[in-house]
């Protein structure tokens, strides 16, 4: 295995999923190993659950680099915030943390910033210049800002306020789900959301990720935008692919840092 070579583990709010990838080319190099999240999302209970995982993805191979990606704002290796996770999560010292446990040097992102660098690097936005915005549409709305492939990391725009709501509530596939809502009202939501995300950063692309991205031609086909809207490529494999991939870029930069 090359420096080309790292693990990837996205932490979700009901799965952990982890694999060995190939950085050249955004392949996956083991079978994705998937662990149910623990009940609860409690800190020592994700932890030990993500050093089990990571035995089975890392066995036969050494001295990868890892990357974790977690549903939080990550400052320092630090989670601010926590979603569909316990409340426990905030202002803990997560990386720390899981270095302790898994015995060795990790790089801890949120998991939409690692999903959006996995586009720019192997996906939909590979290439692409000037503002693209990613968003996975899920339980929340996440989102990942990228300036001519370079990430700008905790946007955290799923939360804006749109008419006196935190809209993620109005527009997260989960609302859609909750209420039933047909296609074509989501989309008049997502209207919206998009609308107001286009008004405040003239984006180049959109990119719609999360699950219900396999579904895009019944609902993207529905919007009216200025700026074109694709879904992501990879869509499961995201997180693990972006984790493995920042983790890859700290390493090198730490290691011809000054």
């Amino acid at each position: 295995m090359s420096s080309t070579t790292a693990i990837g583990i996205d932490i979700g709010g009901t799965g952990i999923k982890g694999a060995v990838v190939d950085l050249t080319t955004g392949a996956l190099l083991s079978d994705r190993v998937k662990l149910p999240t623990p009940k609860g999302g409690r800190p020592q209970d994700i932890i030990e659950t993500t050093r089990a995982l990571l035995k089975t993805v890392s066995a036969g191979v050494s001295d990868l680099p890892v990357g974790v990606c977690f549903p939080a704002v990550v400052k320092n290796g630090r989670t601010m915030s926590a979603a569909n996770v316990s409340d426990k999560w905030i202002g803990l010292e997560a990386e720390e943390l899981f270095e302790k446990a898994l015995r060795q040097n990790i790089h801890f992102v949120n998991d939409a910033d690692a999903a959006g660098y996995a586009e720019a690097q192997f996906g939909a936005a590979k290439g692409v210049g000037g503002v693209v915005l990613l968003t996975t549409l899920g339980t929340g709305i996440g989102t990942a800002l990228l300036n001519d492939g370079v990430l700008v990391p905790n946007t955290e725009l799923g939360h804006l306020e749109i008419d006196g709501k935190d809209y993620e509530t109005k527009a997260a596939f989960s609302a859609k789900e909750k209420e039933n809502l047909s296609w074509e009202k989501w989309a008049a939501r997502l209207q919206k959301y998009y609308g107001t995300l286009e008004r405040l950063f003239t984006p180049d692309l959109f990119i719609v990720g999360g699950g219900v991205s396999k579904y895009h031609q019944d609902f993207l086909p529905l919007l009216r935008l200025d700026t074109p809207i694709i879904p992501a490529v990879h869509r499961n494999n995201a997180g693990i692919l972006g984790a493995a991939a920042l983790a890859v870029k700290f390493e090198q930069r730490t290691t011809t840092a000054p």
